[in-house]
């Protein structure tokens, strides 16, 4: 019997070996496309005359590319032409060809037989914009063939990724861009150059490893890589190798087989095929962004706000443009929601002309809840909630009446709940608004006009896309405020919440920005109240009692602050107000309100119809009221003979709902319209604040019709 020969030392590993490698060469030469790749079809030309033939790619949203392109050049006055009327018409657009023509006017079709041409559309014009691209003769107006673009074609992209890993050698860099299937974006390069056999590296596999290939650097070397300093670099594939042949793109060392950093390429990739339309300049060359997006500018809010973008690495530079009046802000940001315009959720950047140092600001904002901030939600600044403010001025200036301000945030959501990540691989909803600033300089509440009310879809990917023609003028004063309500004599006050009527109420009547709610006080908009030294007046409030939101929890209280919330401001500025009803303190000395009740609203029946009612009167027939379940808190303030001549009545979480209590002595006649202010030494009202024109029999009048509804 003859035995078994076993076989030679060392013969397994090197069979293991040589499957792995079989392996990775197979999974090396597969590609996730099938070659040739020219796009998304779009159709073949269709031949009226003159031998036209050609088939017709989306190679991305404003190129195209015509395979086998045939026409016998001997059409007078023949272009490339596009539009987007139902069928080929004079009215078209000419897309010239070739591209980097040098006469005056573009050149007139010649012959092809066989020809591969790439198309950019012209003027910021996208697939999405056009129905049909033509051969036409312009001097008689005929069509020698066509395609029409298929319905909701989508093209393909450019795909944003991660960084690179940062693993050695201080490699790091911004997200790294996939802008076709050979080429890279990667900017914002870092890595100190020590590694002494590192090059950019691409393969197969979940991790890098050493069956990978090289890739040249972005000046077409396969020297070993030198070091950058923040560097924008565009870097190639070699060969026939594409970006759906890989599985990650290295900083890798041959030598010592270490890799110093890395990134994955996804498996769903939809990017440009790589025809030679893609010709970015770096900062090896001349430019920081892979996108020439400088004409990037859309018009938003009818036209009143003017948005320019253009993506800079892994930042997007933003540029507003608005008619701001004094102490107004305009913001702009990332819905949130998609597909509508929602602000919960939403993460926006809030900017405006600060007028007390003439300087430029934008400020990061997360907008949790509608409510006004309160120090823990609401319309908040990130510093104010703990988090980080992204938002970089980068420059600002008035002039003729427009406030410009440019800004840069990153594109990547820096933080997971108050950060939304801006895509350049399709469009996302975007929401903007104007809005006055209140005595902190932060974004107070703006009027249902003066936001993004239907979606609003930006392409921050897109180049050239332009539709801007120029800002609306400044619209016409609107309506007058209604007079000041006076209230006088009522020894019971109902205190309840309503809208701030806009241009004819709270902001004017107070010379404070409005939250877009206030006080009604026995359903009178902040009323000026009248009380006597010595008497004691019940407070009846429904502001709500639901602590776990703001817009439903406004307690009462009595302050010498003509501002308000004495609960979200720190120790140091609380001890700035004098609260004369509605706080207590506990056991260890913190604050908290007493005036807690059921929620109550009078709310729009349809819309605000503050500008349209000549009279309050006739404001108070367009609203409802609607209350929760539950009683109304019950607030008795006696005045002492000590009280200051001027309190206001506030709300204890949110700033600027309520107005103005006089303090008399007992017995004294509520002052007729005009007369003196309070008493020197007592606080005084904010200068250019309006005064109540109430006279005595008004004021009786008023106060017996209040008492009546109460």
């Amino acid at each position: 019997m003859t035995g078994r020969v076993p076989p030679p030392r060392g013969a397994a590993p090197q069979l293991c070996l040589a499957v792995v490698l079989l392996l990775l060469v197979a999974g090396a030469v597969t590609s996730r496309r099938p070659e040739p790749y020219y796009g998304r079809l779009i159709g073949r030309l269709t031949q009226y005359a003159h031998g036209i033939r050609g088939t017709v790619y989306a190679v991305d949203e404003s190129t195209v590319f015509v395979r086998g392109f045939a026409y016998d050049g001997t059409g007078p006055d023949a272009y490339f032409w596009v539009g987007d009327s139902p069928q080929p018409s004079p009215e078209g657009i000419l897309v010239p060809y070739p591209e980097d023509y040098t006469t005056r006017d573009p050149p007139i079709l010649s012959a092809h037989s066989n020809s591969d041409i790439l198309l950019r559309l012209p003027g910021g014009k996208r697939l999405r914009d056009i129905k049909w691209l033509s051969v036409w003769c312009r001097r008689f107006t005929v069509n020698f063939g066509d395609v029409f673009i298929p319905s909701g074609l989508e093209a393909p992209r450019a795909r944003v990724l991660p960084e690179f890993r940062r693993l050695a050698h201080g490699l790091r860099s911004g997200n790294i861009s996939v802008l076709d299937a050979k080429t890279f974006y990667i900017p914002n390069l870092h890595y100190d150059g020590a590694g002494p056999d590192a090059y950019f590296w691409v393969g197969n596999g979940s991790e890098p490893n050493p069956f990978g290939t090289k890739v040249p650097n972005e000046m077409g070397s396969l020297n070993p890589l030198r070091g950058y300093q923040g560097e924008d670099i565009e870097i190639q594939l070699p060969g026939k190798l594409s970006a759906y042949d890989i599985d990650w793109l290295a900083v890798w060392c041959v030598e010592f087989r270490h890799n110093f950093g890395h990134v994955h390429i996804p498996k769903d990739l939809d990017v440009p095929p790589a025809l030679g339309q893609t010709k970015i300049t770096t900062s090896s060359t001349t430019s920081q962004s892979p996108y020439s997006a400088t004409n990037n500018c859309k018009e938003i809010l009818d036209k009143r706000l003017q948005v320019r973008w253009e993506i800079q690495g892994d930042q997007v530079q933003i540029t507003l443009s608005a008619r701001l009046r004094k102490d107004q802000y305009m913001s702009f940001g990332i819905s949130g929601a998609e597909g509508r315009p929602a602000m919960v959720g939403a993460d926006v950047v809030v900017a405006y002309w600060d007028t007390r140092v003439n300087q430029p600001r934008v400020s990061d904002y997360w907008l949790s809840h509608p409510a006004q901030c309160d120090g823990e939600r609401g319309v908040c600044p990130d510093l104010r909630l703990g988090g980080t403010d992204d938002a970089q001025l980068v420059s600002g200036n008035q002039k003729n009446g427009i406030t410009t301000i440019t800004y840069r945030r990153p594109l990547a959501a820096k933080e997971a709940v108050k950060d939304k990540e801006i895509l350049t691989s399709r469009s996302q909803s975007v929401i903007a608004a104007f809005g006055p600033l209140n005595s902190r300089y932060e974004a107070n509440a703006h009027s249902f006009m003066d936001t993004t009310r239907n979606d609003v879809q930006m392409d921050f990917g897109a180049q050239n896309d332009n539709s801007c023609s120029g800002l609306a003028e400044a619209a016409a004063p609107g309506p007058a405020a209604w007079p000041a309500r006076v209230l006088a004599g009522a020894g019971r006050l109902r205190a309840r919440l309503g809208p701030a009527a806009g241009a004819r109420g709270y902001t004017p009547l107070t010379g404070h920005p409005s939250w877009g709610i206030a006080w009604y006080i026995n359903d009178l908009l902040i009323p000026e109240i009248y009380v006597e030294r010595g008497k004691t007046y019940t407070f009846l409030v429904e502001g709500g009692d639901d602590r776990t939101n703001p817009a439903k929890f406004h307690p009462f209280y009595i302050s010498d602050s003509s501002e308000g919330g004495f609960g979200q401001k720190k120790e140091e500025d609380q001890r700035k107000q004098r609260v004369f009803a509605g706080v207590a303190y506990d056991n260890e000395g913190y604050p908290y309100p007493t005036a807690v009740g059921r929620y109550c609203e009078w709310t729009h029946k349809t819309i605000d119809q503050a500008a349209a009612s000549e009279t309050f009167e006739d404001y108070m027939k367009t609203l409802q009221l609607e209350c929760h379940d539950g009683e109304p808190a019950v607030l008795n303030w006696t005045v002492a003979h000590e009280t200051p001549d001027l309190l206001y009545y506030q709300c204890y979480t949110h700033n600027n709902l309520g107005w103005k209590i006089h303090v008399l002595d007992a017995g004294a006649p509520v002052p007729p319209a005009g007369a003196p202010g309070p008493r020197a030494g007592a606080p005084g009202p904010r200068a250019g604040a309006p005064r109540g024109p109430a006279a005595g029999p008004l004021a009786a009048a008023l106060a017996l019709a209040a008492l009546a509804r109460s």
